[in-house]
């Protein structure tokens, strides 16, 4: 499942980045799209839950990443897999 397809209350943790077929990599490239989502820490088993979310078009995203708040826009949330099973939510509890 992909960031970009949760909304406000939603929790989990990240499992990878995927840029392939992404729209903001044919413009910035796979590797930096890849790197500045890493740099903002969206590693593989960062804890999230999606805190807030735009009045239009659901733009951007707020989100609890780890012990940080972060803003993201939706297309490059289209980007990040997650996971959001039950024991990934409990995991990604306080």
């Amino acid at each position: 499942m992909r960031l970009s397809d949760l909304g406000r209350g939603d929790r989990g943790v990240v499992r990878g980045i995927d840029t392939h077929g992404h729209a903001d990599a044919a413009e910035l490239g796979h590797e930096e799209l890849e790197r500045r989502l890493l740099e903002i820490g969206f590693v593989e088993g960062a804890h999230f839950q999606v805190l807030q979310e735009g009045l239009i078009g659901r733009d951007p995203m707020a989100l609890k990443l780890d012990d940080m708040r972060v803003a993201l826009r939706r297309r490059e949330a289209g980007a990040i897999l997650v996971d959001v099973t039950a024991e990934a939510a409990a995991e990604a509890s306080p």
